[in-house]
């Protein structure tokens, strides 16, 4: 019986899963399964993983389209390892990540672990950009697993890991389309199961390559924290807020310009904050400067998803929604 079983639901990304595989394969750690739930794609994978088959034991799932938590639940009812893992098809392993993993749950009691993610060297400027802006302390007020948390840690499905019986024991991911894996972090932790952030055992993201794509995914991100809100009180915080007042303070200051023109001089403080902490952190210039848009792509979009959901959800008494459906695999 292998120890941990690597779940990854898959959406029209064969080529993804492909990169995905091969460095699983290359773990240094072999006690594993890989399970691949393919989620109504009409580019299916299933010939890359007869590709692989040969090559670890690797289970391949069919289903209709229902989203990555269902297809994640789907996984996990043919897992037999003692770990699961969830991983998104975009990203990619270190060599070491499972004997990290392994050290620290062979030594360790916790029920669930998380660790970060962030951009590969070899990613294209944008996705590096991208991925600066969704893993800085600076963009994100370290709430993704980058640095010590001020909070509990949530896990996020990217790079979770669970026990199989605590995953069973809680049903699995709920319905929600976005913000499942927080809405499951949650329930997992309201149980009194206990969580881990394994800082080393990171793995490297590939997210979106345009800002287009990218934008719909921050904002139903926004909205997803209101949504978790309803279902999970108190849950948040000041930083979550922030997108929305950064928004609503460049109004202010633009409205003020018209009486005192100088005022906009203030605008060019968080850019070039931005800038020095990513040239320094991406080592590129040119990245760095992406990286600045991307990071007020993710601002303004997660912003304006948090004020819509606030306004559906609060003000309109609605029930929860998303805003673009076929960005479901984030």
């Amino acid at each position: 019986m292998p120890e941990f079983s690597f779940i990854i639901p898959v959406y029209n990304r064969a080529e993804e899963v492909d990169e995905l595989l091969q460095t699983i394969i290359e773990q240094t750690s072999k006690n594993f399964e890989v399970i691949i739930v393919e989620d109504g794609s009409e580019e299916t994978c299933e010939h890359i993983i007869q590709k692989h088959e040969n090559k670890a034991t690797i289970k391949y799932i069919v289903q209709n389209n229902s989203g990555p938590g269902s297809a994640r639940n789907n996984g996990a009812k043919k897992a037999r390892g003692c770990w699961l893992i969830f991983l998104d098809s975009d990203c990619l392993l270190p060599r070491n990540y499972l004997d990290i993993v392994k050290a620290e749950v062979d030594c360790e009691e916790f029920d669930g672990f998380g660790g970060p993610d962030k951009a590969h060297p070899a990613f294209n400027r944008i996705q590096q950009a991208i991925g600066y802006a969704m893993s800085s302390v600076i963009t994100t007020g370290g709430i993704r697993g980058a640095k010590e948390q001020f909070d509990l840690f949530y896990p996020r499905s990217y790079n979770m890991g669970v026990r199989n019986s605590v995953f069973n024991a809680l049903e699995g991911f709920s319905d929600m389309r976005f913000g499942e894996d927080l809405d499951f972090s949650m329930r997992l932790i309201k149980k009194g199961y206990s969580t881990r952030l394994i800082k080393e055992g990171f793995v490297f993201h590939k997210r979106r390559n345009n800002f287009r794509s990218f934008f719909k995914q921050v904002y139903n991100s926004g909205i997803a924290r209101i949504n978790l809100e309803m279902r999970h009180k108190g849950t948040t915080k000041l930083v979550h807020w922030l997108p929305s007042l950064f928004i609503l303070s460049h109004i202010l200051i633009f409205l003020i310009a018209f009486a005192y023109p100088w005022i906009l001089l203030l605008l060019i403080i968080t850019p070039a904050i931005i800038y020095v902490h990513a040239n320094k952190t991406l080592k590129n210039k040119t990245s760095a400067l992406w990286a600045v848009a991307a990071a007020y792509v993710q601002t303004v979009g997660y912003g304006l998803g948090f004020l819509e959901g606030i306004i559906v959800r609060r003000l309109l008494k609605k029930r929860e929604f998303h805003a673009f459906k076929e960005n479901f695999y984030k």
